[in-house]
């Protein structure tokens, strides 16, 4: 880090926030120098980002104070954390669907910086130069998850800021584009801004991070330098358990099933968005009793094929053998007819797509499992077995929520991930899908979600995992393929992958399969 003033750019003395029933902050203390590029770390549900809504002025604290620059100041609405150069990237993106992504960003900036005309040449601009390409014309909801996240981050780079706060800005980026954003995010601290940090990813922090402070219970658990630390360090101090860094990797099974569950046989499929991405010749099978990962940029098809597989989008009755799980036809059947065969499926987008933000946890968990057994009689829904399946579901997987009657919107992004994978694993599926299950979860919460894979692999589930992870894919995929522009490549044993190889595939190299037993020497 280099030398610039030795007075704080942030400094937060005894930061607490009451909510009822908890204490999200507790008698906070964090100091932030200039071009110190700071992680606050701590599992789901530890304080942080109350604490950076504090910071942002989104929510006003019950007691204690913030210093910027030496002055006593509050922090009453983002406008005015805005105007003294402060930034911050959400876990949920704070975007408009319905407008394009010039619109989105002249509403964050104000009628000072321009109208989105103006702004569009620089949008392309900033975006092209960090590596993050945006269409500026494009209307928000025609991006993918990873697309709305360069929106954000991209947003906060046109502004003339001191202090960038950053909230899991990589979960859905490639390992590449993360470290084009490293790039970037030292390039900001040289100049002597100020960057909050937060990750789960603990090999990031410790690349990137000049120091940390872990949060635990909504205190400060403790202070560390990260490059001086190993993963299991850092996790111990964030939840007090070192072994929560990774859920152990059971052995696959020595003979696989080798029962066909999903068939993907020769999928084409024009998209009926300008911004879309076509799917072209995909094939695939995902047996009994093995997890299949697809890797990928964000915006080759990835979307396309999910809403294929869910029901969301379906075939024409022609094309219905183009899906087809343990030999029965798909493609054309409704969300629910799909579930009836055994399909469970797990969104990318938890609030508004996994779980309605505003329902209660048993109301959401209706929304799926009402074909389980005692949920309905005679077309009537049953509360007593919602609210039993409610609970199984938060006992099971450790969910930290108030109760089956909380909303969803209450639970912290890693607790609501727990509670729709279990959703869905409590229905005995046959076969999963699931797009990017960790994205967003801290380590702990991470283990719980591989472990419940693991252990519906070994009890013969077919799992297809589509995520932009490739930690996540390698350690538990049995098989890899990358979706480029549509096109699936063949897929490969993971042993007999590498992430170079891999970003082959991805960059649409499918002939680079040739080189994989390669990588069994590495």
């Amino acid at each position: 880090m280099d030398t610039f003033s030795s007075q704080p750019r942030l400094a937060l003395r005894g930061i607490t926030k009451r909510y009822p029933g908890t204490v999200a902050n507790d008698g906070v203390d964090l100091t932030i120098q200039p071009g110190e590029i700071h992680a606050l770390l701590g599992e789901n549900g530890a304080g942080k980002s109350t604490l950076m809504k504090i910071i942002y002025g989104v929510i006003q604290p019950d007691e204690g104070s913030i210093e910027w620059e030496g002055q006593t100041v509050q922090m009453r609405h983002p406008a005015q954390a805005r105007e003294r150069g402060v930034g911050m990237v959400f876990q949920h993106f704070s975007l408009f669907e319905t407008l394009s992504v010039a619109q989105n960003i002249s509403l964050a900036l104000g009628r000072q910086a321009g109208t989105p005309g103006t702004l569009e040449p620089r949008i392309e601009e900033i975006s092209q130069r960090y590596g993050m390409p945006l269409e500026p014309r494009r209307l928000v909801h025609s991006l993918s998850i990873g697309e709305r996240q360069r929106v954000e981050i991209v947003r906060c780079l046109m502004q003339d800021i001191k202090l960038l706060i950053l909230d899991e800005p990589t979960s859905v980026l490639t390992p590449q584009e993360a470290d084009n954003l490293f790039v970037t995010l030292r390039r900001l601290a040289a100049e002597g801004c100020s960057i909050l940090f937060i990750s789960h990813k603990l090999r990031e922090v410790r690349a990137l991070c000049h120091s940390a402070t872990v949060l635990r219970g909504g205190k400060v658990a403790g202070h560390c330098i990260p490059a001086q630390c190993s993963d299991r360090e850092l996790a111990a101090l964030m939840v007090g358990n070192a072994d929560a860094v990774q859920a152990a990797r059971p052995a696959a099974r020595s003979e696989p099933l080798r029962i066909p569950r999903l068939r993907i046989d020769d999928l084409s499929w024009q998209s009926r968005s300008p911004f879309g991405t076509s799917l072209a010749n995909v094939r695939l099978t995902v047996n009994a009793g093995e997890i299949v990962g697809i890797a990928g940029v964000a915006g080759n098809g990835q979307d396309e094929l999910l809403g294929l597989l869910s029901g969301e989008t379906r075939l024409p009755a022609h094309e219905r053998e183009r899906l087809s799980m343990d030999g029965q036809p798909f493609g054309n059947l409704y969300p629910d007819q799909r579930r009836a065969m055994g399909l469970a499926f797990v969104p990318a987008e938890r609030l508004g797509q996994g779980a309605v933000p505003d329902l209660p946890l048993a109301d959401n968990a209706l929304l799926t499992g009402f074909q389980q057994p005692g949920m309905l009689r005679r077309g009537m829904v049953q509360p007593t077995a919602v609210l039993d399946f409610a609970e199984k579901i938060i006992a099971r997987f450790a969910v930290k929520a108030a109760g089956p009657h909380a909303p969803a919107r209450s639970l912290s992004g890693g607790n609501l991930q727990k509670f729709i994978l279990g959703r869905e694993i409590l229905q005995s599926p046959k076969l999963m899908v699931a797009a990017h299950p960790t994205w967003g979860v801290d380590v702990g919460a991470t283990a719980v979600i591989h472990q419940a894979l693991f252990a519906l692999r070994d009890a013969g589930v077919a799992i297809l995992v589509i995520s932009e992870d490739l930690d996540e894919l390698f350690h538990i995929s049995d098989r890899m393929a990358a979706l480029c522009n549509g096109q699936l490549s063949p897929p490969q044993p993971t042993a007999a992958c590498t992430p170079a190889l891999v970003g082959q595939w991805m960059a649409g190299q499918f002939d680079a399969v040739s080189v994989a037993p390669n990588a069994l020497a590495h």
